[in-house]
């Protein structure tokens, strides 16, 4: 079994993090902030996803001002993202973020960090100290290095200098992140981090590009940290709809059963036998159970033949035939039914299993 370190506890609006709180599932819009109904509309994807906290870019007064209207709209505590303006930190706290995320060295010197945390304190709004590998302060460069998997004290010793400036104006709510693209150093970094202080960590490996490389890269250094019982939220970053960054982040916390939400799907990953069209199947019944809140096992086979016995353990699943499918049960065969009308057929079935499951509370 996992165990996690023991951090200290801040709230980020009604979400909890760090201590014995649940790891919790972030995302940021990639829309324009300002765009008010475009970014509550995105944001509303990633609820219905399970995203728990969301981030979005603070650029500019208008997004700053726009913030207001969108917390009215959503549900999930909303972080502002801040770089270098302190006045855009004040604004975006004025206009209802629950938290904002900052790199406090540079934003212009004590006095004006000093309003940044006055407000915080007024509002009650946590801060994450963001450190990556391109804004470590040149003398710790030179005196550490750029960061490594071998050496990443830099990162480390940036991080800590911004926290103890908050520190220094009597502000203790913060948790930390510490970014890097590379994989290992992310690891090593973490690590370290994580032996200094007892600050919620904010885990994940920025720029880690599209689905494919970027699942695999945030999946290793999350997995293998989560594993060592380090982190408290975090973010899979992808080149991609952010409710894809969801998507990869629950189940990664449920490969490691550190979470389960919603139900499980698993699929056979073709061969010969497969006499349907699998892939888009596959994907539009996974799309569905992103909605879904009761703790299935889904099954989705190309085999009418194999599918059903080996994959008798799911509570439901479908096998695709040539020209017809069948819905099964633990195994048992309960309906065929066409080609052509499958996937329909099968979303009421789930629907229907879900429903019935929540009237029952067992979830």
């Amino acid at each position: 079994m996992i165990e996690r370190k023991k951090t200290r506890q801040i709230r980020v609006g009604d979400v909890t993090v760090g201590g014995d709180a649940p790891v919790t599932v972030q995302s940021m819009t990639n829309t324009d902030t300002s765009d008010k109904d475009g970014t509550i509309a995105q944001i509303v994807e990633l609820e219905a996803a399970g995203c728990e906290i969301v981030r979005v870019a603070v650029p500019d007064l208008a997004a700053a001002s726009a913030i207001r209207g969108i917390r009215e709209a959503i549900s999930i505590p909303l972080i502002a993202d801040i770089h270098f303006d302190w006045r855009l930190a004040v604004a975006a706290m004025e206009n209802g973020a629950q938290g904002i995320r900052i790199n406090p060295g540079n934003l212009g010197g004590a006095q004006k960090l000093a309003m940044v945390v006055d407000a915080a304190k007024i509002h009650g709004v946590p801060i994450r100290v963001g450190v990556n590998s391109g804004s470590i302060e040149k003398d710790l460069l030179k005196m550490h290095g750029y960061p490594t998997p071998e050496n990443p004290a830099a990162l480390i010793e940036s991080a800590l200098r911004n926290v103890n400036l908050l520190e220094e104006q009597g502000f203790t709510e913060i948790k930390i992140s510490i970014k890097s693209s590379d994989v290992l150093t992310t690891i090593a970094g973490y690590r370290l981090l994580s032996a200094r202080t007892d600050y919620p960590l904010h885990v994940g490996v920025t720029e880690a590009g599209g689905l494919i490389a970027g699942t695999v890269k945030s999946s290793v250094a999350l997995g293998i940290l989560f594993f060592d019982g380090i982190g408290d939220t975090f973010r899979v970053s992808l080149t991609r709809d952010p409710v894809e960054e969801v998507r990869v982040g629950f189940e990664l916390l449920r490969a490691l059963r550190i979470r389960e939400r919603g139900p499980e799907m698993i699929s056979c990953p073709t061969c010969g036998r497969t006499r349907i069209d699998l892939f888009p199947l596959a994907e539009a019944v996974e799309r569905h159970l992103q909605k879904m809140q009761s703790r299935l096992k889904v099954a989705v086979m190309g085999c009418v033949v194999n599918g059903p016995g080996e994959a008798r353990e799911a509570d439901i699943g479908i096998a695709g035939g040539k020209g017809v499918g069948i819905i099964f049960k633990k195994g048992k065969i309960i309906r065929k039914v066409k080609e052509d009308e499958l996937l329909a057929v099968f979303l009421q079935e789930l629907d229907l299993m879900e429903k019935e499951r929540l009237l029952d509370g067992k979830g």
